[in-house]
């Protein structure tokens, strides 16, 4: 770390905070597909858990108090955590929804609180479980039947830190979904979209599919080995926020994890220049915009990838 990444970092976090609207929200800018409420609050809120703030302690506790709030509300009974008014393809906001409350829930220290995280991740778990493919992945909506790599990564990762959490996650719902993974596996190294319309590798896919086998254990896999290479060789982090069709920021989401958990040689090769990247395209605010999805999405992303060091976060520990 540097005094200037760690100004970036103080610049962008107070950028999040001035952001979040009166319910504990951060919205989308983008439009297209809706404006992401509870996915772009579960990645807000994951971007300051990692900065060491709780829910309770550090300098924007109220701020990750409010997000986990807002997240506890848009769980259903369905089990399924969005907003889908504005979500027009949910299982993105329940998979990080997933994610951040369960990084959340062992920080917590109200009681009562802690056993409302845990119905709620209980009933989240089961609806996911529930809407696992013939495949072993998972698409846009819990009902579609079909599956495709970017909402299976969010799927896995999301009960991979339930499980870590105490939440009881069924071994043969992850153990479908790393197969899944698996089937999608080119000869290049890359992951293809889906299984069952295969196709060139995608680079942001394979990224986050290697992160998601490391949180699941598998980091001896010899496809996520070969995965990992495909990603150094496609994936750069210079460039223009267009690149890799438009998913620059979703890329190093998880390039980053998978980097930082794959041991230091690979890190030091990768995170200088990473760091240099994004302190160069900071905003005047404060803010990244992200791959025209919005300010909060790359600001979020961001922030998790210079924070990762610190590893505050459970999910991303080595």
């Amino acid at each position: 770390m540097t005094p200037e990444a760690e100004q970036a970092i103080r610049r962008g976090e107070e950028f999040l905070a001035r952001t979040q609207g009166r319910d504990g929200s951060w919205r989308s800018s983008s439009g297209g597909w809706g404006v992401y409420p509870c996915a772009m609050t579960s990645l807000a809120g994951l971007a300051l858990l990692a900065g060491g703030n709780t829910p309770t302690q550090g300098k924007y506790a109220a701020n990750v108090r409010k997000a986990v709030d807002y997240v506890l509300g848009c769980s259903s009974r369905t089990g399924l955590i969005s907003r889908i008014e504005e979500e027009q393809r949910p299982m993105y906001g329940h998979g990080f929804g997933m994610l951040f409350l369960a990084e959340a829930y062992g920080m917590e220290e109200d009681v009562e609180r802690q056993a409302a995280i845990r119905r709620v991740l209980t009933r989240a778990v089961g609806l996911t479980a529930k809407s696992q493919s013939q495949h072993g992945g998972w698409l846009y909506s819990p009902d579609d039947n079909g599956d495709e790599g970017s909402v299976t990564v969010t799927q896995i990762q999301g009960l991979r830190a339930c499980r870590n959490a105490g939440i009881k996650v069924p071994k043969s719902v992850i153990d479908r979904a790393c197969k899944y993974l698996d089937m999608c596996a080119n000869p290049d190294g890359g992951i293809s979209y889906s299984y069952s319309s295969r196709g060139s590798s995608r680079p942001a896919i394979t990224a986050a599919a290697v992160a998601t086998w490391y949180n699941a254990g598998a980091y001896d896999s010899p496809l996520a080995a070969k995965a990992l290479e495909y990603c150094k060789k496609q994936i750069s982090s210079q460039g223009a926020h267009g690149v890799f069709g438009g998913h620059y920021f979703y890329s190093h989401l998880y390039l980053a994890q998978a980097m930082w958990l794959s041991g230091d040689a690979n890190w030091k090769e990768y995170f200088p220049k990473m760091r240099d990247q994004l302190i160069k395209a900071q905003s005047a605010q404060g803010s990244w915009q992200g791959d025209g999805v919005g300010e909060t999405y790359g600001t979020a992303i961001a922030l998790i990838i210079l924070r990762l060091p610190y590893q505050y976060l459970p999910i991303m520990q080595r």
